[in-house]
């Protein structure tokens, strides 16, 4: 099943607080909660989904927006964005020592939220896989994207796939959509397209069938062909040319026929 991504909002000026929730719900990002303090904060991201946090510097209560997300990251890492009206050189020093992932001053601009939003998990996603195969340490770095509108990662591919856990992100048109690798029952290739086929929804990337393998990296995720590859967990029946999953049917090709009974196993 398709999940939007979960936004934590931490700020403490209701009216902007509901300005900002209601404009990301609009654009099908999914905001968990709202708090105004860093317990608040510290207690919404215990209890639920969080794979974003949009936070304020100057807050009320015990902590300021530094020191909480200083108490996030300790529970688990999560990219941060920080929204502030303050911008001078020491806030945005002592703001930097946390790794946030982009540093906003206020009123935010949606586009440019938009944007570093869809830096944000990118960039953390990416992060994920390096520090999950030993190629860098878990510390995000200390260097905060600042989004302007005249600054933009050209280098991000319009069609990505990310993978963080048991979920990935697919690029559509301007976000990232959660989908959980279990939700997946088929890729289905064509030309240079891969479709990403779910119970309810048909998603294209441009990418190769091996390709989107590869970005995958899931064992449950069989090739069965040349342009098919099935989650063999959704298995329903196969016989020698195909394979059913929820009333769909793939070819099953005979190089393949092998590696698809190994993965039974």
């Amino acid at each position: 099943m398709e999940k939007a991504i979960n936004i934590l909002v931490v700020e403490d000026e209701a009216i902007l607080a509901m300005a900002l929730c209601d404009s990301l719900e609009a654009e099908g990002y999914c905001v968990i909660g709202m708090a105004s303090n860093g317990v608040k904060a510290i207690d919404l991201f215990r209890n639920n989904e969080v794979d974003l946090v949009l936070c304020d510097i100057n807050i009320r209560g015990d902590f300021d927006g530094i020191e909480t997300v200083r108490q996030l990251s300790a529970i688990r890492p999560v990219p941060v964005i920080y929204l502030t009206a303050f911008s001078d050189g020491d806030t945005v020093a002592r703001a930097r020592q946390t790794g946030p992932a982009a540093y906003m001053t206020k009123p935010h601009n949606l586009l440019n939220l938009r944007i570093a939003i869809e830096l944000a998990i990118h960039n953390f996603a990416q992060q994920h896989v390096l520090t999950s195969v030993g190629l860098t340490s878990p510390i995000r770095s200390e260097t905060a994207t600042t989004v302007d509108g005249s600054q933009r990662n050209e280098s991000l591919n319009r069609d990505t796939i990310l993978k963080i856990d048991d979920s990935v992100f697919i690029k559509q048109g301007f976000q990232f959509v959660k989908i959980n690798l279990a939700d997946i029952l088929i890729l289905e290739a064509e030309d240079n397209y891969t479709y990403f086929i779910t119970l309810t929804k048909r998603y294209i990337l441009r990418l190769s069938l091996s390709a989107a393998l590869e970005r995958l990296q899931h064992s449950r995720m069989v090739r069965v062909h040349r342009s098919f590859a099935v989650n063999v967990r959704r298995v329903d029946s196969f016989d020698e040319q195909s394979v059913s999953l929820d009333g769909r049917e793939v070819p099953l090709g005979k190089n393949y026929k092998d590696d698809f009974m190994r993965s039974l196993k």
